[in-house]
C-alpha cells in the first residue's frame, strides 16, 4: 500500500495543537481526543496554513509559525460594537472578559467578548480571540485520502 501523500484535494485526519507566542497554549484537539478533519481546498484555512500541509503523509508530526495574517487574520475595528446594556440580563451578564454567542439573523451563533462596560454601553469585540496573534501550530497527521 503506497502511502497518501496531502495533496491540494486531499481529505485529512489530524489533531492539532495551537500555541501563543508565549508558549501557552490556546487550543488542541488533544483534549477531547477529537481529531480535526479537513478537505484541503475548501476555503476553511488559509492559503498559506494549507501550503504548510502539502506533502505531509500519515504519521507525520510538524511545527510550522504562521503571521496573524496566515492564521487568524488581524483584528478588524468592523467588528467590534457597541450595545445597550439592556440587550444583557441575568443569564448573560455583561461582564469584562465574557464570551457570549450572539444569535445573528439567519439563526448562527457568534461568539462576542466584551472588551468595557461604561455606564449603558458594552463594546462587544467579535474578532476572533487570536486575531492579531502569532501563533505555532503543531500538528500530527492521523489519515489522508486523496
Amino acid at each position: 500500500m503506497s502511502e497518501q501523500v496531502i495533496g491540494p484535494k486531499s481529505e485529512v485526519l489530524f489533531h492539532y495543537s495551537i500555541k501563543l507566542e508565549d508558549g501557552s497554549a490556546a487550543d488542541s484537539t488533544k483534549v477531547n481526543n477529537k481529531p480535526a478533519k479537513l478537505f484541503m481546498g475548501d476555503g476553511s484555512l488559509t492559503e498559506n496554513f494549507e501550503s504548510c500541509l502539502l506533502g505531509l503523509k500519515e504519521g507525520d508530526n510538524k511545527s510550522f509559525k504562521l503571521q496573524p495574517e496566515d492564521a487568524f487574520g488581524m483584528p478588524n475595528p468592523d467588528n467590534i460594537y457597541y450595545l445597550d446594556r439592556t440587550k444583557f440580563g441575568s443569564e448573560t451578564p455583561a461582564e469584562v472578559g465574557s464570551i457570549i454567542a450572539f444569535t445573528q439573523p439567519d439563526g448562527t451563533e457568534l461568539p462576542g467578548l466584551i472588551r468595557e462596560v461604561a455606564g449603558d454601553s458594552v463594546t462587544v469585540d467579535f474578532n476572533h480571540p487570536l486575531a492579531g496573534q502569532v501563533v505555532t501550530f503543531e500538528v500530527d497527521i492521523l489519515e489522508v485520502h486523496s
